[in-house]
């Protein structure tokens, strides 16, 4: 995770790595992040004085971040979406995984586990993302509601799944559904 340093010193999220200046990199982790903000790991690796900014404690730059990989992902989903590479609803999920090469499979946090269960035994080996609320995919995905999706392979997957393990440093994404895994 890149940090970057505003003018006015303080400590900049740079979830994109693509401002200017020196920067400081951290694993993308809630624990790296707020022990290189509590021990000034970051003014050292400026080589000048950094600081959060006003009032901020290094739990809420390490929140910051990952809000803004929540924020991140979901702009990822959305973006495979207007590529058409989701489709969502169970049984149109059910019949990719039969039918296309499906990458991904979603399943929302809320949805109840019997359906992501009997998905993930026909997509044995696939990750199953299990991140976000079914209001949270549906708003990424331009519909009310969306429990159970899937996306295609191609390059809006890679970067879904790069925004993914970096937001697993945060919080658990992926659904465990335990040893049962079709085989």
């Amino acid at each position: 995770m890149r940090f970057a340093l505003a003018p006015d010193g303080v400590v900049t999220p740079d979830l994109g790595a693509k401002l200017p200046g020196r920067g400081a990199w951290v694993a993308a982790t809630k624990a790296a992040i707020v022990a290189a903000a509590a021990k000034g790991h970051f003014a050292r690796a400026f080589k000048v004085p950094a600081r959060l900014s006003e009032g901020a404690t290094p739990e809420d730059l390490a929140d910051a971040v990952m809000a803004g990989l929540e924020g991140r992902a979901l702009a990822a989903l959305g973006l495979a979406r207007r590529a058409g590479k989701v489709v969502a609803g169970f049984e149109k999920t059910k019949a990719a995984l039969k039918e296309a090469s499906v990458a991904v499979l979603l399943t929302a946090s809320d949805a109840g586990a019997d359906g992501a269960l009997k998905l993930k035994r026909l997509a044995a080996g696939l990750p199953l993302v299990a991140a976000f609320t079914a209001r949270a995919q549906g708003d990424a995905l331009g519909r009310e509601a969306v429990t159970h999706a899937a996306l295609l392979a191609g390059a809006e997957a890679t970067r879904f799944l790069r925004e993914i393990d970096r937001l697993a440093g945060f919080r658990p994404v992926y659904a465990d559904m335990g040893a049962d895994d079709g085989a």
